[in-house]
């Protein structure tokens, strides 16, 4: 699926090759059948005005967006299982459906980092993305209002996967319990949750551990790996 492909890219850590390969992107789009009209038009238009701004300030943007505080997180199971023993597990479940696919992982991201979800359902058959989007689509609804709420132009990529999704979920329909929320991303709060964990780590793991863990969670995706060719997004380009 050709949608998912370019979406994946999009929500990956901005680079130069990003900006690079837009005309690519753009054009791959074209050729995204399974995507209405106006969700073309809504990701023609993020892609272009996202491109036009300079290279710095779009990777800032995304940092704060993404690696600030957990409510608008790219690691599908930070919504589901927190921090608790259950994540492991689903961690080492989704690694298999990966390996089972043929999907090679760069170790340096979390198996339930969002583009590499989108990059492994874009490998396989429309109905196995669509059913895969809709294992997720609370999550991806949840995420696109929270954006939304922050006036983020990254809202308009999560309303075109619940599109693809068909499961019929609605982000618009979570704004009341959205609204109600306490930020997550301040400094005080930030700081909330940087204390409990060091103290939390510090006792099972001892202080290098503790430290080490905490940094990779919050910036495990600011590396920007290439998992995903742009070359990918290509009309054409088989597995789309």
């Amino acid at each position: 699926m050709m949608a998912l492909r370019v979406i994946a890219r999009l929500l990956d850590y901005p680079d130069p090759a990003l900006f690079a390969h837009q005309s690519a992107l753009i054009a791959a789009l074209e050729s995204a059948d399974e995507l209405a009209p106006h969700h073309r038009t809504q990701l023609k238009g993020f892609i272009q005005r996202f491109c036009a701004r300079p290279l710095l300030d779009v990777q800032a943007e995304y940092c704060e967006l993404f690696d600030r505080g957990r409510a608008t997180s790219l690691l599908l199971f930070e919504h589901v299982h927190g921090e608790s023993r259950d994540r492991g597990q689903a961690m080492v479940d989704l690694m298999a459906q990966y390996r089972r696919a043929g999907l090679e992982i760069n170790s340096r991201e979390l198996p339930d980092f969002l583009p590499m979800y989108l990059e492994y359902l874009a490998s396989g058959s429309l109905a196995q993305a669509r059913g895969g989007l809709q294992d997720v689509a609370p999550i991806l609804a949840l995420l696109g209002e929270r954006l939304n709420s922050r006036q983020s132009a990254y809202s308009v990529l999560f309303d075109a996967l619940l599109a693809l999704s068909g499961s019929g979920i609605q982000a618009a329909a979570l704004q009341q319990k959205v609204a109600a929320e306490a930020r997550d991303d301040t400094p005080q709060a930030l700081d909330a949750v940087w204390e409990e964990e060091q103290v939390k780590f510090l006792g099972e793991q001892g202080c290098a551990s503790a430290q080490q863990a905490a940094h990779q969670r919050r910036h495990a995706h600011a590396v920007a790996p290439q998992y995903l060719d742009v070359a990918q997004a290509m009309p054409g380009r088989k597995g789309g």
